[in-house]
């Protein structure tokens, strides 16, 4: 598969009130063309700081991102950074709500309000666009972010800790539609987590950082041996042997 995104030896130091921490220590990780890839790690081990540098909100002391053959410098109107708050504007309506990334960027155009139409029928929304935010549980009004995020054809997304506001049972469910949204609509995805299980129902891969200064320490290509969805993936054997491993890895000294 084609190396869609280069992340090239990235270091990343900051100063602190006890002097200078070194935060990341020479992260180096590809992602394919439509691959999701999760990461995983101990609290504080930069796991959402190379989201940040990724998403070109921050710059790192050394090293170098690519996506789509660019280097990122800076924010880029391709690449979309969906956190864990829905961030919809509750005096909106859900359609509304889902054009303002294009009103923002002025893209409003016959062609994406038609694709925005689209994604709106194929994944459940149509009868809830004229709703407001405050009308819909907190799966729907998550559905509605992520329609809100690909609407604007963003060639990567960056997924942090999206789910974890929600309630067990909603955020169970939720996984299943985001994975088979971003499947379908063939979405190039990183995704930061702290819960395991998650990662392994929804990745192709699970990337495990070291405690700080953050570092690559294992990488884990996930087969199920088909397709499965997420809640399908938790039943299976392989499941509680991924999780067992990756947990290892977590506790580790």
């Amino acid at each position: 598969m084609q190396e869609f995104v280069k992340i090239k030896n990235i270091i990343e130091q900051y100063q602190a009130d006890n002097g200078e921490v070194l935060a990341l220590d020479g992260v180096s990780l590809s992602v394919a063309q439509g691959e999701l890839v999760s990461i995983v790690g101990p609290s504080g081990c930069g796991k959402s700081t190379l989201l940040s540098i990724v998403a070109g909100l921050e710059q790192p002391t050394h090293g170098s991102i690519e996506v789509n053959g660019k280097e990122i410098t800076r924010v880029s109107s391709q690449i979309a950074y969906m956190l864990q708050d829905d961030n919809l504007l509750e005096w909106r309506s859900i359609y509304k709500n889902i054009l303002l990334g294009l009103e923002i960027q002025k893209k409003k155009t016959p062609e994406n309000i038609a694709y925005v139409n689209q994604l709106i029928d194929n994944y459940g929304l149509g009868e809830f666009k004229q709703k407001y935010p405050s009308q819909l549980s907190g799966g729907m009004r998550q559905r509605a972010a992520l329609i809100r995020t690909l609407a604007i054809k963003p060639e990567l997304l960056l997924l942090d800790e999206a789910f974890s506001a929600l309630d067990y049972q909603t955020r169970l469910q939720v996984t299943d539609d985001v994975r088979q949204i971003l499947r379908k609509e063939g979405k190039t995805t990183i995704m930061v987590t702290h819960d395991i299980p998650e990662a392994i129902s929804m990745s192709d891969r699970v990337v495990v950082l070291s405690a700080r200064p953050g570092k690559v320490k294992a990488v884990h290509t996930l087969d199920f041996g088909e397709d499965l969805k997420p809640l399908e993936r938790r039943k299976q054997p392989k499941f509680s042997e991924y999780f067992n491993e990756i947990w290892g890895e977590l506790v580790e000294k």
